[in-house]
C-alpha cells in the first residue's frame, strides 16, 4: 500500500469516462436528527451556502462534460440531497435502496419514480436494507467489475448476496468499524478500474487484508483528510473531486496521475456527505 506521502511508480497518463450522474438539489437540506455522528441539530445550518456550494459541484460536473439529471426535492426529506444512497444501477438495471432509519425510508420510493419515469425497465426493491451507492461501490474495469460492499452500520450483510445476484456482479464484503464512517464511500473511493483510495483504520482486520491485496497499489488517506470525508470523492476515471480540506490526499493524486478538483462542501458535510453522497452514477 501506498501513503498519501509518496509513490515509487511514476504517474501514468489517466483517461477520463463520461459519466452519468443523479443529483438533489438541497433546497429541503437540514439537520432536524442524528443519525449518523456527523449530525449535530444545535449546529446551524446554512442552507443558502449549502445551495451554493452544491451547485459548484452540479457545474463541476458539466464543465467536465458530464450529464447530470435532477431528482426532485420533496420537503420533509431533508437528507435526498445526499442521492449516492438511493440506488445503485448497472448495465440498465436499477437495484433500489432500503432505508435503516425511519426518517430516509421515503427516499427510496422517490428514486424509483424517478426511474420508472426516465425509462428504466427493471428496477429492483431490495428484501434486505442496503443503503445504495453508499454502501455499494462498483470498481474494477468495464465487463470485469466487482462490487465492493460494505456493512457494519447501515447496510444488512444479506443485501451484499442480493446485490451480486441482481447485479451480476461479484460481491466483495467489506466490514466498517467506526461510526464516523458509516458508508463504504466515507472510507474509500473508486479512482479508476484498477485503483482505490481508502482509510485502512475505518476496516475490520479481515477487510483490511481483502482490500490490500485486491488494491495493492492503493493511495492511504491520512487520518485527519478522511476525518473531514476527503475519501467522499468521486472520479471519472482522471478527474478526481473532493474536499478542499484534503489537500494532502490532493497531491497524492496529481502525482498519480489524476488531476484533483478540490471543492468546499463543508455545509453539507454537517449531515455527514460529501461529493460522494451528493452524486448517484446512473451507469447504462
Amino acid at each position: 500500500m501506498t501513503s498519501v506521502l509518496s509513490h515509487p511508480n511514476p504517474a501514468r497518463e489517466r483517461t477520463a469516462t463520461r459519466r452519468r450522474y443523479l443529483m438533489c438539489r438541497p433546497e429541503h437540506f437540514a439537520v432536524s436528527y442524528t443519525i449518523n455522528p456527523w449530525m449535530d441539530p444545535r449546529m446551524p445550518v446554512d442552507r443558502d451556502r449549502a445551495l451554493e456550494q452544491w451547485d459548484t459541484l452540479r457545474r463541476t460536473y458539466l464543465e467536465l462534460g458530464h450529464r447530470v439529471d435532477m431528482l426532485p426535492p420533496l420537503p420533509g426529506l431533508p437528507d435526498m440531497v445526499y442521492a449516492a444512497n438511493g440506488a445503485t444501477v448497472l448495465d440498465g438495471t436499477v437495484l433500489g435502496a432500503r432505508f435503516r432509519h425511519r426518517e430516509r425510508r421515503a427516499e427510496a420510493a422517490a428514486h424509483r419514480s424517478w426511474f420508472a419515469a426516465a425509462g428504466f425497465q427493471r428496477m429492483i426493491t431490495p428484501r434486505f436494507v442496503n443503503e445504495g451507492e453508499g454502501d455499494l461501490l462498483v470498481a474494477g474495469r468495464p465487463g470485469a467489475e466487482v462490487v465492493l460492499a460494505g456493512t457494519g452500520f447501515r447496510t444488512d450483510p444479506r443485501a451484499h448476496a442480493e446485490a451480486g445476484a441482481v447485479l451480476g456482479r461479484p460481491v466483495l464484503p467489506l466490514e466498517l468499524v467506526d461510526p464516523r464512517y458509516y458508508h463504504l464511500d466515507t472510507a474509500l473511493a473508486v479512482l479508476d478500474g484498477d485503483t482505490v483510495a481508502w482509510l485502512p483504520e475505518a476496516f475490520a482486520p479481515g477487510s483490511r487484508a481483502v482490500l490490500a491485496d485486491r488494491f495493492p497499489d492503493a493511495i492511504v488517506a491520512d487520518p485527519d483528510e478522511a476525518a473531514v470525508l476527503g475519501l467522499n470523492a468521486v472520479s471519472d476515471g482522471r478527474h478526481v473531486v473532493l474536499p478542499v480540506q484534503a489537500p494532502r490526499l490532493a497531491a497524492a493524486l496529481a502525482e498519480r496521475g489524476f488531476q484533483p478538483l478540490p471543492i468546499d462542501l463543508s455545509e453539507l458535510l454537517k449531515g455527514g456527505g460529501g461529493a460522494k453522497c451528493c452524486t448517484l452514477e446512473v451507469r447504462g
